[in-house]
């Protein structure tokens, strides 16, 4: 599942009455791009769109995760987690020698002074 999917399930997660263009704003797609996204999720199964009134009394879609789209929204999650993990692990590994790094150029810098 590509990042775009994934971010629009987790939006639809927080929020089913996201309509298209709300979603296209959050995420900044284009509501072309999130037409696409959201009947991707639709046809794999996802969510579902279901009709209701909103507060303008005008019909719009409600899009509910269904169970399958609650599952592969927490195993995504997961191996987000995952990565992201990773990723911070690698990171500290290189601010660590960074700073070993600095600390032994300031000590050069330090001597060459003391030489002048």
């Amino acid at each position: 599942m590509n990042e775009h999917l994934f971010n629009t399930l987790r939006e639809l997660a927080k929020d089913s009455t996201l309509s298209q263009r709300d979603l296209s704003r959050k995420m900044g797609l284009s509501l072309g791009r999130v037409n696409y996204i959201v009947n991707a999720l639709v046809e794999k199964g996802y969510i579902k769109a279901e009709r209701f009134k909103n507060s303008k009394n005008k019909m719009a879609y409600m899009y509910i995760l269904t169970p399958k789209g609650v599952s592969e929204k927490f195993h995504q999650t997961q191996a987000f987690l995952a990565r992201k993990s990773e990723e911070f692990e690698r990171l500290k590994q290189e601010i660590d020698m960074l700073r070993i790094e600095d600390a032994l150029t300031r000590k050069h810098v330090n001597m060459l002074h003391d030489q002048e």
